[in-house]
This record gives structure tokens, C-alpha cells and sequence, in this order.
């Protein structure tokens, strides 16, 4: 592989960008620190905003197979789909546990990370499988010494790769655990082949079209490249990443990374 290509960079309405997820190749959700959640072109236009039910940030966002916008909502415990610009419940989550990253599958169910108690070690985890409104599996299951990623402040970003292992990145415990569909580990990956400068400090993670996982370590203002067994690739280093902190692929292939100034770095990788 060559050096990858900045395509673009893309300055959003967020002085800080919490969310990003493409759609199609020229077009992505985001949001930040308000109430509303924006569709947004490589260009830098913004193309529709969707004002939130209860008027408040939401906590994540994804898109589901058939293109639609959904987003969870931590204070009314629910995960909400919009249809025509207009927002409506599709999941009440567990009573005591709010919603937070979201992740759409190629099945067309829907991961949710919940959590529940406060903003120390004792707050719990789980990340539950939706079919509808019906759950059909919890991955990771609350309980003292969680023997897949611990207890205590939550797991924030989840994608499914093409195998349909669920991989998920943990700021606090600076790893990404993957496990199978069944909720086994396959393996955890630490940074530590890539020997960069600093600790590994992951957020953002997303799978491509060779099953490869990209996680975006804004410690460090590169992205990690691993295999689906969780061999180390590479580092897509430079190409302007300030704090990167979301990532999503576009269906061209493409990189939109979200860094922590508003910007989004649109990244060629894939290069031969």
C-alpha cells in the first residue's frame, strides 16, 4: 500500500463532533453538543437537520441496511428512528439502564450499549442485541470482574465486521475486544505492535469490505489498521489528524474521520 490520499476535509457546524456515520459516498450524520443531528455533504453543506424528540443531544447514532437514521436518547431511556424527518420510538431499553452507542447490523438487528450507576467503577455494561422491540442476546453480561472487558465507566464505540464478530473499543481500559457472535472472545488488541509514542487511546472504531478493523487512537492522531484475527496492518499516520476520535467507511471505501476540533478528514487508504 502506498501513503493514504486526503480526499477532503470538511468543516462541520460542531465546535466539537461527538458522532458520525456515512451514507452512501458523499454524505454523513453528525452530531455534536446540541439538540439536532445534521446530514451533511463532502462538501461541507448541510443538507437536512432532525431536531431530537426531548430537545437533547442523543448519545449515538447509527443507520440501518435500509439507510434510515436511528439514535438513543440516555434521559428517556429510548432508541428512536426518523422517518421522514420526524423522530418516533423504536426501542424502550431496559428500566435503570440508559442507552448510549449504537451499532446496525447487515442482519438488521441492533446493538445497543446500555449502562446503568455513575461515572466510576460502579457503573455497569451490557451491550444487548435488538430485533424490534424483542432482545435476542446479551454480549456482555453485568457482574463483578466482567471477564470480557471489566466493570466500571462504559465501552463507547461497537462495530459488526463482515464475519459478524461485534468489536468493540474501550477508552478507559485503552484496549478493543472482539468477540463472535456467540459473545466469545476472538482476541484484544492493545496498540502496543504499533509502538507508537504514547499509551493507545482509542475511540472510534469501524470495519471495511476486506473485514479489516480501523480504530481511531486520538492519543496518538493516527489510525490503527488490524485484520479480522487481529493482526496489526499498519498506521494511516499524517493526512492532518488532530484528535481523531470518530471514524465511519463510505461506500466507496473511504475514510470520514471525525477529530475532536469539528473537522472531518475524508481519507483514500485503500490505495494499491
Amino acid at each position: 500500500m502506498e501513503q493514504a490520499e486526503v480526499i477532503a476535509i470538511i468543516n462541520t457546524p460542531y465546535r466539537i463532533l461527538w458522532g458520525l456515520e456515512c451514507i452512501g459516498e458523499e454524505e454523513a450524520w453528525i452530531f455534536g453538543s446540541e439538540e439536532t443531528i445534521k446530514r451533511i455533504n463532502i462538501r461541507g453543506t448541510v443538507m437536512e437537520t432532525v431536531n431530537t424528540i426531548h430537545n437533547r443531544s442523543p448519545e449515538g447514532i447509527s443507520v440501518t441496511g435500509g439507510g434510515v437514521l436511528i439514535y438513543s436518547d440516555k434521559n428517556s431511556r429510548t432508541v428512536n428512528i426518523v422517518r421522514y424527518g420526524n423522530p418516533q420510538v423504536l426501542i424502550n431499553t431496559l428500566p435503570s439502564w440508559r442507552p448510549g452507542r449504537l451499532c446496525s447490523t447487515r442482519a438488521g438487528d441492533i446493538f445497543v450499549h446500555v449502562h446503568r450507576g455513575g461515572e466510576s467503577d460502579n457503573r455497569r455494561n451490557k451491550i444487548i442485541r435488538y430485533r424490534g422491540q424483542d432482545i435476542i442476546q446479551q454480549i456482555y453480561r453485568d457482574g463483578q470482574n466482567n471477564p470480557i472487558f471489566g466493570d466500571g465507566v462504559c465501552a463507547r464505540f461497537m462495530s459488526e465486521n463482515k464475519n459478524e464478530d461485534i468489536c468493540v473499543s474501550n477508552i478507559y481500559l485503552r484496549n478493543v475486544v472482539v468477540v463472535d457472535r456467540a459473545g466469545n472472545v476472538r482476541f484484544r488488541y492493545d496498540g502496543s505492535p504499533a509502538r507508537r509514542e504514547n499509551p493507545f487511546g482509542p475511540r472510534g472504531i469501524v470495519t471495511d469490505a476486506l473485514s479489516q478493523i480501523i480504530v481511531a487512537d486520538i492519543d496518538n492522531n493516527c489510525l490503527h489498521v488490524l485484520d479480522q484475527n487481529g493482526q496489526f496492518l499498519r498506521c494511516v499516520d499524517g493526512c492532518q489528524l488532530e484528535d481523531p476520535c470518530k471514524v465511519s467507511v463510505d461506500s466507496r471505501g473511504r475514510l470520514w474521520v471525525g477529530c475532536q476540533n469539528g473537522k472531518i478528514i475524508v481519507i483514500e487508504y485503500l490505495l494499491q
